[in-house]
């Protein structure tokens, strides 16, 4: 049940604001909209409001936006040329275009401050678990419970501070600042290089001193401008990593079988209701910053393939013809629909 109940929570949520930005974007430069839906195939639920129609289809897996005149051949009535998408200008449905992907980034920005604001964030302190037999650590006399508070003379105040410190060092000997039940001392250390996994699995080499987390974290409050600032800073790392992580996958230094669909999202989504709203709050934001991106890839069907088309126009000063989108456009359909089947495979290989 909470499976369920965290695929409709997250997907309706994710889907209403990728819309959404279209939406508003569109009516801000006196685009017409005559279907907004949730979902794709058959209603299930309509209301008309003004000239646009509000609707639940049966197909949650995505949603869409109609506007006046969206297609280029599509025959307008004169009195709606004003209202139509195909005739403002370029850079105009750009904007269009990309507002949704932008509303999922920022919709992760607002849950983010939320969260941060309310919550405060969890830091990990800079204290010592245990410390590697032959290790830099031991040669240098650090003991279990001392606690880190310098780097060289440059304070620190979380454990990753400290292990990026050491590792950009680049291996070169460095001054550690320690505090050991009160007494504050100084070690010359020499980090030493050790390969080490990396979040996408690969082996790279990094410069440790050979100790691990004592595992003791803190909760830092923020104040509504700190938290704004740690917001973007997280939406920022988000964006970043998912964005080398689809870069590695098509290198293919990532198997594809770590790629995921609904399946995996309503797993996870069940996981995070379960354990609370506030981890269901982050997992919409992951999630939005994912759909964001995907959405903004150069494939024809997706509004990157929309932009790209739009580039091209801007550039030429004048659209691609009809036939050369409709052909790109079943690729990019094609290429949709053989990603939907292997995610579902990797889904359903997964789930058992």
């Amino acid at each position: 049940m909470s499976m369920v109940l965290g695929f409709i929570v997250v997907l309706g949520v994710l889907i209403f604001f990728h819309e959404l930005g279209h939406f508003f974007c569109a009516r801000a430069f006196g685009v017409g909209v005559e279907k907004f839906s949730l979902g794709f195939g058959p209603k299930l639920a309509a209301k008309t409001v003004g000239r646009t129609e509000y609707r639940i289809s049966a197909i949650p897996l995505g949603g869409y936006v109609k506007l006046v005149g969206e297609s280029p051949d599509a025959e307008i009535d004169p009195e709606d040329l004003d209202a139509s998408f195909s005739d403002k200008h370029v850079f105009k449905r750009m904007l269009i275009v990309a507002s949704g992907p932008l509303f999922n980034f920022f919709l992760a920005l607002v849950i983010f401050f939320g969260i941060f604001s309310m919550a405060g964030v969890i830091v990990m302190e800079p204290v010592f678990g245990e410390i590697r037999v032959e290790s830099p650590a031991e040669k240098a006399g650090l003991k279990e419970r001392d606690r880190a508070v310098a780097v060289d003379g440059l304070p620190i105040k979380t454990w990753t501070e400290m292990a990026e410190k050491i590792s950009d060092g680049g291996g070169a000997a460095l001054w550690l600042t320690v505090d050991r039940d009160g007494e504050i001392f100084d070690v010359r250390i020499t980090p030493e290089k050790m390969p080490m996994e990396n979040l996408f699995g690969e082996t790279v080499d990094r410069y440790v001193i050979g100790v691990t987390a004592a595992g003791e974290v803190v909760t830092k409050r923020l104040n509504p401008a700190a938290a704004l600032v740690e917001s973007i800073h997280r939406t920022y790392m988000i964006t970043e990593l998912t964005i080398v992580s689809v870069a590695k996958l098509i290198k293919g230094s990532i198997p594809a079988d770590n790629l995921g669909g609904p399946i995996l999202i309503a797993q996870m989504a069940g996981e995070q209701v379960r354990q609370g709203f506030i981890n269901l709050l982050f997992f919409i934001a992951v999630v939005s910053i994912n759909l964001g991106i995907l959405n903004l890839l150069p494939v024809p069907v997706l509004d990157g393939g929309h932009l790209l088309f739009f580039t091209i126009e801007a550039v030429r000063g004048k659209p691609l013809s009809i036939p050369i989108r409709e052909k790109a456009q079943q690729v990019g359909l094609f290429l949709l629909m053989m990603l939907m089947v292997f995610v579902f495979y990797n889904d359903i290989m997964r789930f058992f």
